[in-house]
Parts: structure tokens; sequence; C-alpha cells
């Protein structure tokens, strides 16, 4: 008789399955939460709101505490309403921008395994039944490692915490999520009011 042995998923293997997950869905809603923490300022910036994600690559933040605010990414551009200020800033998405490294977790567009060595890495969490991953980018960019806590049902990313060079932090917590939403492209129309200045930044 012969015995099948079962292995523990590795950090890889968790990564690649997470990457594929996201990948599969046609379109995400959630609820988050966006917390900044700045080494010359003591108190972090805490920002609430509403996420949605449509494939191919559209996708807005609705910002709704403590201030409104929405950023979209859709059709070329980035776009950035800031009603407080009366203000809406364009920004055509170049080969830079596209890299926004949030985004491209969140739609499955970046390989994990690719651009990052996967390891596991504990810290602190409220959450239950998740994995925890550290990724080290292979290539120097703007972070230097992000921290990922994954559903280890859904494969869903739960929390997503950024670390940059000057040891800034930026972290997202996600909740209420929901998969493959019939929402139409409405959802990702801008509705600006007369005399909102429009602030266009052009490439070169």
């Amino acid at each position: 008789m012969l015995t099948t042995f079962c292995f523990p998923q590795s950090a890889e293997d968790i990564a690649k399955k997470t990457e594929i997950k996201l990948r599969s869905l046609k379109s995400l809603q959630a609820d988050f939460e966006q917390i900044y923490y700045s080494q010359t300022v003591s108190t972090p910036l805490r920002e609430k709101g509403k996420f949605y994600f449509k494939k191919p690559n559209w996708m807005k933040w609705e910002y709704k505490e403590p201030e409104k605010k929405i950023f979209l990414h859709k059709e070329g551009l980035i776009l950035f309403y800031i009603p407080e200020e009366n203000q809406l800033i364009r920004n055509p998405i170049t080969e830079e921008s596209q890299e926004i490294e949030i985004l491209s977790l969140l739609s499955g567009q970046k390989g994990l395994l690719d651009n990052y060595i996967v390891e596991f890495n504990s810290f602190p969490t409220e959450n239950s039944r998740i994995v925890q991953i550290k990724l080290l980018p292979k290539q120097e960019g703007e972070y230097s490692f992000i921290l990922l806590e994954i559903d280890e049902k859904s494969l869903l990313i739960r929390r997503a915490i950024f670390f940059d060079w000057a040891g800034n932090k930026s972290e997202f917590c996600f909740s209420r999520i929901k998969t493959n939403v019939s929402f139409s492209y409405s959802v990702f129309e801008l509705k600006i009011p007369p005399g909102v200045e429009i602030i266009e930044h052009k490439t070169n």
C-alpha cells in the first residue's frame, strides 16, 4: 500500500494561487481603510471609502472619510477629484504610472514570483484564517518590501502594507469584499459640477 504525503504549501505556492485568483476575477468591490505612517508626522493619516475594480484595468477609490475625494484609473487616464478644493487633476497613464503597486497587485497584473522574492512573514493582525507573506522586489523600486495578508480560503488580499526606502509605511485594509459583482461602467463615470478647476498634466 502506497502512503501519500501531504506537504505544506510554500510561500511561493500561496503567491502563485493568489495571483491566479486575482487574474480570474472580472470585478471586485470592497470597503477599504488606508493608513499612512510618516516618519515626519507622529499621527498616522487614516482614510476610509469604497474600492471598485472591473476588467480590463478600471479602478476607482472613492474616499468618504475624513475628506471626500475620488481616485479613478481608466481609459488611459488617472483622474483625481477633490471636491473640497474644487479641483480635478488629469494625468495620462504612462509606463511609470501604470506600475502603481497596489493597482498592479489587486488586478493580478503583476506576476508575484516574476517580480518578487516571496517568503512567509508573521506580523500583528486581528484577522483569523489568513496567510501572511513578504514580497521583496527583485529590482529596486519605490518600496523596500511589501507585506500581504491573504485569506486562506478565498485567496484574496485582505491587507497590504508597503514600506518605502525613507521609512514611511502605507497600509490598505479590505473588508466586505465581493467578487464578480455585476455593476456597470457607470460606476466609473465622474460627474464634475461646473466651475471645477481642471489641472492637466501632459507627458512630453
